[in-house]
């Protein structure tokens, strides 16, 4: 029924990618249908695929969305694809408020697979309830730092003996990834990565084809295996790690359980859904009651060990590019802080940035001399961090750069 893919054309202004629609899109989505459809997808190189009922099929190419099938979906439709992709309990579950997070795994033959992080959520279309399907594909394999181009000031701070590394940004800026290569570097060393354990919702990469004779990973999916993260982190000082990946410290519990895991001889890695690193000491901080945060604050600071921010912004010539902010917390820069009241470690933190770190401008800086990204991006990415909005008079002052 479609036209298949086109070839790609270009402007000068934007790279787009003309994305056909699927040629074997049925009259209706059936249970054996929806595999075909998400490995076609996936050979456009979506980075994600959504399914919502009213509405033909999506999928995002270098941040830009493709409808990709002729028909709107309905309910039969959407029904089908769920009991697919989750069971016939699905409806039960959203009905009762719950969205759902899982993976999915597709194995076309015996030694490929295709994995899919997986969002369902019940939403209101045409002024009925509804259901929007969000899959989010997997690499078969976790990229290297190499692949995701990682300063190596980062790469060389990534494993302290022990304390706590946040990888933070904004929804879909690539930190599962950036945490994912970072455990396959660990893995592979010499040395190894001893025992890791890590607790996500649900599990992105897994590293079973990854060689590491003196490593052994051990991967548990928040809630199927434990109720929630802090009750992983606990969970994990009983099985004796040498690392633990909290996939979100999204919580007092979950905050204090990982300062104290890295307080006891453990490497802790975790994200945060936070934009820069004075930004992130503000809210880890904030989590806490206002009787017990001066205590958790001072203990988070002599735990913590890097900060990094990333974001992913379009590649001039197509594709995305990851631009990070990050600072080390070494001896020193702990001493600055903690020699100030926690009131100003937020303005202090964003000084400090400039001497022992990279900011967010810097990167973009670099990235727009180098050509990699054009002034649009630079500016909004600049601006972004800065808490300003760009405009038309701002983009004249860069054109010396």
């Amino acid at each position: 029924m479609g036209s298949g893919t086109t070839p790609v054309t270009t402007s000068p202004d934007d790279m787009v990618v003309k994305i056909g629609t699927w040629p074997d899109e049925p009259m209706r989505l059936l249970e054996e249908h929806v595999d075909g459809l998400l490995l076609w997808c996936v050979k456009q190189r979506a980075s994600d695929t959504t399914l919502q009922s009213d509405r033909p099929v999506y999928i995002e190419v270098d941040g830009i969305l493709f409808p990709v099938t002729n028909r709107p979906l309905d309910s039969a439709d959407m029904v089908n694809t769920l009991n697919r992709i989750y069971g016939p309990d699905a409806l039960a579950k959203l009905a009762s408020g719950q969205d759902l997070d899982l993976s999915y795994e597709i194995r076309p033959e015996r030694n490929v697979r295709y994995r899919f992080r997986v969002n369902i959520t019940a939403i209101m279309s045409r002024g009925r309830d509804s259901v929007q399907i969000t899959l989010r594909s997997l690499p078969s394999l976790p990229p290297t730092m190499k692949d995701l181009g990682v300063e190596q000031k980062i790469i060389d701070n990534w494993s302290p003996r022990q304390g706590l590394i946040l990888v933070t940004g904004p929804t879909g800026s690539g930190k599962s990834t950036l945490l994912a290569a970072g455990s396959r570097m660990l893995i592979e060393r010499a040395q190894g990565c001893g025992k890791m354990l890590t607790y996500e919702a649900p599990i992105e990469f897994v590293y079973d084809a990854i060689v590491g004779p003196r490593s052994l990973v051990g991967q548990s999916e928040i809630p199927r295996h434990l109720p929630n993260f802090a009750a992983g982190v606990r969970n994990a000082l009983r099985r004796k790690p040498n690392i633990i990946l909290v996939g979100e410290a999204r919580d007092r519990e979950t905050v204090s359980a990982g300062i104290e895991a890295g307080q006891t001889g453990h490497l802790v890695f975790s994200t945060a859904h936070t934009i820069g690193v004075a930004a992130t000491i503000r809210r880890i901080v904030s989590v806490f009651d206002p009787s017990e945060r001066y205590e958790r604050a001072f203990a988070l600071m002599e735990t913590l060990r890097m900060i990094v921010t990333q974001a992913l912004v379009p590649k001039v010539g197509g594709g995305r590019l990851g631009l990070r902010e990050y600072m080390v917390f070494d001896d020193t820069v702990r001493e600055l802080l903690l020699d100030e009241p926690i009131e100003r470690w937020t303005a202090e933190a964003q000084r400090l940035l400039v001497r022992y770190g990279q900011t967010m401008e810097q990167t973009a800086t670099k990235a727009f001399k180098e050509g990699l990204i054009d002034r649009r991006t630079y500016l909004l990415v600049v601006k972004g961090f800065s808490g300003e909005e760009p405009d038309s008079e701002d983009s004249e002052d860069f054109g010396n750069l």
